[in-house]
């Protein structure tokens, strides 16, 4: 069982943001139309055996050609805002030069679609979506690569600038650096193993460099950046299993958001010799470390960290899912692992289904971090495999994704008691909950077998079919609007009864009159 889609919308605080999200490589398809360049992830997906089955995003959910649909499909579903990201090489094709015209023209298109039907723009500049001629110069690798995102986020700043509600610099610098140069499972497909702490810099240089950008674009949306983050929890009182945890959470969390929210790398990180890398003009750290309007946490899971090489770097149930052989990467090689919590429910992914360490994660950031801006959490969400219920005698489908959510809704719950007054992480300024993901679509290395949508889509036929857990959302969000409206109401009518009928009325218009008519949806944050 879960709360009642009544009882958690009344204690949603007025102002917090409930969004979905995707990522353009994921959604979008036409890859060789109108203009669009070669990405790194296109070559990576066209190698055999890199994707589960090797699956195509080539057509993905044909996002490209059905927007309109879609943001209709998000209109009806009422939210509030929908974080979606910009192609690299769509917009900048070759990630220098001037800008495609056609892949601008496809985002007014898009911008100009939502903010019609009353949706809030949250844009990530960066999903992963590295220019092929930027990878095949070193990517990440490349210093060069965070002036070129710099570049890049110029251009977007000047062409969308006026539209866009919130920014979002970089989307999972951490799953970058590991998956895509550490153990060589997403693209560009190195295995560099520690070799790739450069990319970790180098992604934080590129964030703080698109932050100047947009500042001097003088944008009015918010800016922040977003991060994966996971608690780390021993796998045992073992003291090495607790050192384990520690290495783990410094190199998932601690190594991407001290600098962005300190202005300096961990001491361990700085002390060790191993990680020279880290040798950098003194300049990037302001740089990186530049003030920012909020900060995205992508949270579905925490990680349980035992000592030793294990039988593989994750659990069997999560590396077949993920598309990949895990079990050679850490067999031998790593001196901790990650294991199983027996006691879990676990999603298709094999994640363990943990949403009391959802409030976990708030509190470390709060205690870490006495400065913290105001949290956003960019992604939160679930893959369970979906079983479709057909109904002859109306030849509708329906879709009764109940694990999923239960899932959203307990974690949004738990985020929502933790941060308000008297919860463990009261002190976190939580502004928003975005769903991931409005769309099934191309999971990177697991292809389409990880269904993460509110949305079914038929990847045959790409028919949209909505699920229960949209319909819930749906219901989620107009109780929390009349809610609102009720209260709004009670106000509005005690107010006469205080300052006395007729003189009120005249200055109620006069207030009218002058109060400011922004356009934001109900429930999204006033920019």
């Amino acid at each position: 069982m879960h709360i009642s889609a009544k009882d958690l919308a009344a204690i949603i605080p007025p102002g917090f943001t409930l969004g979905v999200a995707t990522a353009a490589f994921q959604i979008e398809g036409a890859l060789d139309e109108d203009g669009r360049g070669p990405a790194g992830w296109d070559r990576f997906a066209a190698k055999p055996g890199a994707i589960v089955e090797d699956h195509s995003p080539v057509v993905a959910t044909d996002h490209y050609h059905r927007m309109p649909q879609d943001v209709a499909l998000l209109k009806q579903l009422g939210v509030d805002s929908y974080r979606f990201s910009f192609s690299w090489p769509r917009i900048q094709p070759g990630g220098t030069g001037p800008a495609n015209r056609a892949g601008m023209a496809f985002y007014d298109r898009l911008l100009d679609e939502l903010l019609a039907n009353g949706i809030a723009p949250m844009a990530t500049i960066y999903h992963w979506d590295t220019p092929l001629e930027l990878d095949e110069a070193g990517g990440w690798m490349n210093r060069d690569t965070a002036y070129r995102l710099g570049e890049y986020a110029a251009l977007v700043a000047d062409a969308f600038g006026d539209r866009v509600a919130r920014w979002v610099t970089i989307n999972e610098p951490a799953t970058v650096s590991a998956n895509g140069y550490s153990l060589g499972l997403h693209s560009p497909g190195k295995d560099l193993a520690l070799g790739a702490f450069p990319t970790v810099h180098h992604q934080l240089l590129g964030h703080g460099l698109a932050v100047q950008a947009l500042r001097a674009a003088r944008v009015p949306g918010e800016i922040g950046m977003t991060n994966v983050y996971s608690p780390m929890v021993p796998n045992s009182a073992n003291p090495l299993d607790r050192i384990s945890a520690g290495l783990m959470d410094l190199g998932q969390n601690r190594l991407y958001a001290d600098p962005v929210l300190t202005g300096k790398y961990p001491d361990l990180i700085r002390a060790a010799k191993v990680f020279s890398s880290f040798e950098h003009p003194e300049e990037d750290m302001e740089i990186i470390s530049q003030p920012l309007d909020f900060y995205g946490l992508n949270y579905y899971m925490p990680t349980k960290v035992a000592v030793g090489p294990g039988n593989g770097a994750v659990p069997a149930s999560m590396a077949e899912a993920m598309g990949s052989d895990l079990s050679a990467a850490g067999s031998g090689g790593t001196p901790f692992h990650v294991e199983a919590w027996p006691e879990a429910d676990v999603t298709a992914y094999g994640w363990p289904v943990k949403p009391e360490y959802m409030a976990v994660a708030l509190r470390e950031m709060a205690e870490r971090y006495p400065n913290l801006p105001p949290v956003i959490i960019t992604e939160g969400g679930a893959s369970f495999e979906d079983i479709i219920v057909r109904d002859k005698s109306t030849n509708t489908r329906f879709i009764p994704d109940e694990r999923r959510l239960k899932y959203i809704s307990d974690h949004l719950e738990t985020a929502l008691r933790a941060t308000a007054p008297g919860g463990e992480a009261e002190s976190v300024d939580l502004r928003g909950y975005y769903v991931w993901s409005f769309l099934d679509n191309f999971e990177w290395s697991a292809g389409y077998k990880q269904p993460f949508g509110l949305m079914h889509v038929d990847f045959e036929t790409l028919e949209r079919t909505p699920k229960a857990s949209y319909f819930w959302f749906q219901e989620l969000i107009e109780e929390r609007d009349l809610a609102a409206a009720a209260e709004a109401a009670i106000a509005q009518a005690a107010v006469p009864d205080l300052l006395g009928g007729e003189d009120f009325e005249g200055s109620a218009e006069m207030v009218d009159s002058e109060a400011p008519d922004d356009g934001a949806p109900l429930g999204a944050s006033a920019q």
